[in-house]
């Protein structure tokens, strides 16, 4: 099997020949390029199916052998200088490109269908496969600045395919502002890798790692340098993983079509920013006070992403908080050097994530096909209710990965949450009871929005100001309980249903007139009657079978793909090809962290964080389900009543987080006044130095001996004594105040 590693560098360049096919096929050939436009993408599904055998042949063999295998070539020599392009395969590398290649045929498979109708169908394609080649080369890379051509490489191609509708000005700027974002973590990266390269003259892992922790170990390098070089690396990480602060980028990537979200924002490309960290480990290991940071930042950007979760009515966006902070549970284990628990969470959480983003995809689609493409209305939660009937698959599907993410066993991501938990407690108590309450948090955003979405029952209630009857506020189904149905004629309705769902809404924390309720319902019910009288009852419709198809492999993967790293191995339950498998330099905390459990150990542990979820899943019971009304009566009834002269004091807190979550923290407005606007007004600043005193005084000279010349050419007579008067006459000015000056 030796012979096999020697033809690893081929599979980044598998899926290399689709996008440039097309590009030529539509620059040369467009209209027969268009007409077997479904060549292109079985094309694409074939070749990525290549690379998959490819690399799970090779994850096999490591298995096996548990060898490391680097083969470089050289591409720039010199005396002071060598620079060598290769590949590395260790078990971190076999693990990404197998994640990599087995969730990119399925979002693959499920794009043929969902962008079908599309006018940039092979144009998405051409993206996604380039895409998977940068990806793909991102993971095998022996070397920090290979590493770095396709970190570029990636960050490139999520901008094209964020803004896949670049016509839309929202996609547009959405992009853009992700472009930015990474920008800013890239250059820190850069930074940070030409500092690594002055301390130790090398770019390869090997050499690196060596050389790095010799110098920290013999005190031969300025510590603090050093902690600024990797303080750039990470910066990198933080950028593309969307951890805080540089987080802003991930909502509004959700812009592009839910394929992309699928792939790129749940399993490979916002996974980049973690593999960076998990590949640099033993730079980050040997430097204390970087892995605090690490850890710092993880245990914020997931509290913060599960509090921003809370009150989002796009659905897609929802489960973009919920990814970035499932992100910072994988930054917080590295942090607390719990490298095999991260990439545990890594795997299981990118199967779930990608089979919710699927499952959210399915839905959107089922809504287009009745309203067309509107984000404000097939993504909006609130008119999505009352599906459970009509996509019973898209339903299953959803549960079992909203399931999974909430941490309930048996299901993938509850085993290795449940050990970045355990091993939380280790590191810092604080740190732990944050991580847990978070995963409360979590159960509880994910079944809202399971309950808003295929129930779709009203959810919160008040007094209207006569104090005589309840009325409801929020999430009211397009089709309702009898199945009624939106379609083209009745469009100017559904859109003005939907925009006084969300001033209804928003009228309950603001106090509103009463007249928005009125008027909301008065719609309602004039939308239900034309309805009944046009006699239409159709429903949303389950998705085709090649969009089912990769629904009910994610379920198989979300149920099974845990048994590679469940800590049972002592007694022979389960493969735990994990432990065997990564072997990163450790420290004590590190050795201590990854020690197995036996079954009793295993239950105490647990049972705490499944109760926390358990909670979670109630509360939100409470709150979404119609069964509870009057429960919930009796918790909202005095809430927002007109005539009372205080709201209570949990009713404020109520506010504060709604006001808090669905204003993204404020950090958006925070960067808009402090960041956008500032820098704009020092380039306006800069523009005018530039142009009124820089360019300003030449010109100004110039423009001055212009007007003294035009002056002095009607003066001159050609004389040469008035010329030698004129002189002496100035001289003796000169002179008269220049005595001047010298007396006082």
């Amino acid at each position: 099997m030796e012979h096999i590693y020697q033809y690893a560098w081929i599979i980044p360049f598998i899926p290399l020949p689709v996008p440039f096919l097309i590009g030529v096929g539509l620059l040369l050939f467009p209209t027969a390029t268009k007409s077997i436009r479904r060549m292109w993408a079985f094309s694409s599904i074939s070749l990525l199916t290549i690379a998959m055998i490819f690399s799970m042949t090779l994850a096999i063999q490591q298995i096996n052998s548990n060898s490391i295998y680097q083969y470089v070539w050289s591409w720039t020599i010199n005396n002071d200088f060598s620079f060598e392009f290769g590949y590395l395969l260790d078990p971190l590398t076999s693990i990404m490109l197998v994640l990599i290649t087995t969730v990119a045929i399925l979002v693959l498979i499920y794009s043929d269908n969902y962008m079908c109708h599309d006018q940039g169908y092979l144009r998405f394609f051409a993206y996604m496969s380039f895409f998977n080649t940068s990806m793909l080369g991102l993971v095998t890379s022996s070397n920090l600045i290979q590493i770095y051509i396709c970190w570029e490489l990636v960050g490139m191609c999520s901008y094209l395919l964020i803004g896949f509708w670049f016509t839309r000005p929202i996609a547009a700027n959405a992009c853009q502002k992700a472009f930015v974002t990474n920008r800013v973590g890239d250059f820190g990266l850069l930074l940070g890798i030409l500092g690594l390269y002055w301390v130790t003259g090398s770019f390869d892992f090997r050499d690196l790692f060596e050389i790095f922790t010799n110098l920290i170990k013999t005190h031969e390098v300025n510590i603090l340098f050093c902690t600024l070089c990797t303080l750039f690396l990470f910066s990198g990480a933080v950028a593309k993983s969307a951890q805080f602060p540089l987080h802003v980028w991930l909502p509004d990537a959700m812009e592009g079509p839910t394929p992309i979200s699928a792939l790129i924002h749940a399993a490979t490309m916002v996974a980049a920013g973690i593999f960076l960290v998990a590949r640099l480990f033993p730079l980050f290991i040997v430097i204390p006070y970087i892995m605090y940071v690490i850890a710092f930042i993880g245990i914020i950007t997931l509290f913060l992403g599960a509090t921003l979760a809370l009150a989002q009515k796009d659905i897609k966006r929802s489960l973009a908080y919920s990814t970035m902070s499932q992100l910072g549970y994988m930054m917080l284990a590295l942090g607390m050097g719990s490298y095999r628990a991260a990439l545990f969470h890594l795997i299981t959480h990118a199967y779930s994530k990608a089979l919710l983003f699927l499952g959210s995809g399915s839905l959107i689609h089922s809504m287009e096909t009745l309203v067309g493409y509107s984000p404000d209305k097939n993504q909006n939660m609130v008119l999505m209710g009352g599906l459970t009937k009509h996509v019973p698959i898209t339903k299953t599907a959803f549960l079992i990965g909203t399931l999974s993410l909430c941490g309930i066993p048996p299901l993938a991501c509850f085993w290795s949450k449940d050990e970045i938990l355990n091993d939380s407690w280790l590191y810092s108590p604080i740190f732990a009871i944050i991580a847990y309450f978070t995963a409360g948090l979590t159960a509880f955003y994910m079944f809202r929005i399971y309950f808003l979405t295929f129930d779709g029952h009203l959810n919160l209630y008040c007094k209207n100001y006569s104090g005589k009857k309840n009325i409801s506020l929020y999430s009211m189904s397009l089709w309702g309980k009898d199945g009624l149905k939106k379609i083209n004629k009745n469009l100017s309705l559904v859109t003005l249903l939907t925009r006084n769902a969300n001033r209804a809404e928003a009228s309950v924390f603001r106090k509103k007139p009463y007249k928005i309720y009125r008027n909301f319902f008065k719609i309602i019910r004039s939308f239900i009657s034309i309805t009944e009288k046009k006699n239409f009852s159709a429903y949303p419709p389950e998705s085709d079978n090649t969009m089912l198809f990769p629904l009910i492999v994610l379920i198989v993967f979300t149920f099974f793909i845990e048994l590679i790293g469940i800590p049972f191995n002592q007694e022979g339950i389960g493969l735990d090809i994990l432990t065997k498998w990564l072997t990163p330099p450790v420290n004590p905390l590190h050795s201590l962290l990854n020690n197995s459990v036996d079954w009793y150990e295993f239950a105490i542990n647990a049972t705490l964080s499944v109760s926390i979820a358990c909670w979670g899943i109630f509360i939100a019971f409470f709150l979404y389900k119609p069964i509870y009304s009057s429960l919930k009566n009796f918790y909202l009834i005095n809430s927002f009543d007109k005539r009372g002269p205080k709201r209570p004091f949990w009713d404020n807190i109520i506010i504060f987080i709604y006001n808090w979550s669905s204003n993204r923290g404020y950090i958006d407005d925070f960067y808009t006044t402090y960041f956008i606007k500032g820098v704009r007004g020092l380039a306006e600043l800069v523009s005018f130095i530039d142009r009124r005193i820089i360019d300003g005084i030449p010109n100004g000279f110039g423009i001055t001996s212009f007007f003294v010349a035009e002056s002095i050419k009607y003066i001159g007579g050609g004389r040469i004594s008035s010329y030698l008067f004129l002189y002496l006459f100035y001289v003796c000015i000169f002179l008269f105040f220049y005595y001047l000056f010298l007396v006082l």
